[in-house]
C-alpha cells in the first residue's frame, strides 16, 4: 500500500497492489483505507475477498487496476507471517516472475504492464532528499472541504522527505534510482519522529531498517514495484526481504513492529 495522499472524491486514498490467487497482478483503487470498519482493515500479506465494480477508477486506464467495492471488502484469514524463514510467504512469492527493470519497462511498452517484481543484482544506497513540509494548497483546501462535510478527518501528516533505492540490475551496468511510496515506510518515519523528537533522526532510522536491514547482505531483497498515475514512473510500492537461503537467523516483520495505520 502506498501512503495516503489527498483526493477529490474521497476523505483520502492509497493505492493497494496484490495478486489473484491465480497469480495475476491486480491494483485495487481507490481505497480510503484508514475511513474504512476496522473489520475491513486488511493486512500485508493477507488473503482478501472483494467485490470490483465494471468501472474503472476516473481515467486510470492501467491494465492491472480494478476498482474495488469498498462495502464488499471481507477478510479472508490471519495475515501470512514470516515465520519458518518466511517460507509461507516465499511459496507465494517465489511463483511470480522477477524481472530487472528495464524488463518491467520493455512489457509496459508491449502491453501496459505496470506491476511486478524486481530483483536488483546490488542494492548500492537509499537516497534521503528534503521534500516539502506542507501538503500543497490545494490538497489543504481538500482537507478543509472534507472537514466540513466528510466523517471527522483523521490526521494526516505530508512527509518531509523523498526517499529512494539506488540499485542495478544484472541486464545493465547503470544505476536505476526508484522513489519508494511504501505505507510502511511513512508510518515508521512518523513513529521514529514521535520516539526521536527530531525528523532528520528519524529519517536516518528509516535508512538503517530499510537499507542496511532489509538490504542486508544476509536477505534475498525483492521489489514489488508499480508505475504511477498518469506519469507512468516506476515507483517501489514495497520490499520482499526474507533471509537467504544458507542464512539461519531470526527475522522480524516490520508488519509486527506496532506501527499505526
Amino acid at each position: 500500500m502506498t501512503y495516503p495522499l489527498p483526493s477529490r472524491g474521497y476523505q483520502e486514498i492509497i493505492c493497494t497492489a496484490g495478486i489473484s490467487e491465480l497469480g495475476e497482478w491486480i491494483r485495487l483503487y481507490p481505497i480510503d483505507y484508514r475511513y474504512q470498519p476496522r473489520e475491513q482493515q486488511f493486512r500485508k500479506y493477507q488473503w482478501i475477498r472483494v467485490e470490483l465494480s465494471s468501472k474503472r477508477a476516473g481515467n486510470d486506464n492501467r491494465k492491472e487496476s480494478r476498482r474495488p467495492v469498498l462495502e464488499s471488502i471481507q477478510i479472508d484469514g490471519p495475515p501470512i507471517g514470516p515465520g519458518n524463514r518466511w517460507q509461507q510467504r516465499r511459496d507465494i512469492v517465489d511463483d511470480l516472475p522477477n524481472h530487472t527493470l528495464n524488463e518491467l519497462k520493455k512489457l509496459h511498452e508491449l502491453d501496459k504492464t505496470s506491476l511486478g517484481i524486481v530483483r536488483p543484482s546490488r542494492i548500492i544506497d537509499l537516497k534521503i532528499e528534503k521534500n516539502e513540509e506542507e501538503w500543497k494548497p490545494e490538497w489543504k483546501a481538500l482537507f478543509d472541504q472534507m472537514r466540513l462535510f466528510g466523517p471527522p478527518q483523521k490526521p494526516l501528516r505530508k512527509i518531509p522527505y523523498k526517499f529512494s533505492y539506488v540499485f542495478e540490475c544484472l541486464d545493465t551496468e547503470n544505476q536505476h534510482s526508484a522513489m519508494i511510496e511504501d505505507w510502511e515506510l511513512g508510518t515508521l518515519f512518523l513513529k521514529e519522529s514521535s520516539r526521536l523528537g527530531s525528523d532528520e533522526a528519524a529519517a536516518q532510522s528509516v535508512r538503517s531498517k530499510f537499507f542496511e536491514e532489509m538490504c542486508g547482505s544476509g536477505r534475498d531483497t525483492r521489489f514489488f514495484m508499480g508505475t504511477t498515475f498518469p506519469y507512468n514512473s516506476w515507483v517501489v510500492l514495497g520490499v520482499f526481504w526474507p533471509p537467504i537461503a544458507t542464512e539461519k537467523s531470526e527475522t522480524q516483520d516490520p508488519w509486527q513492529l506496532g506501527l499505526e495505520f
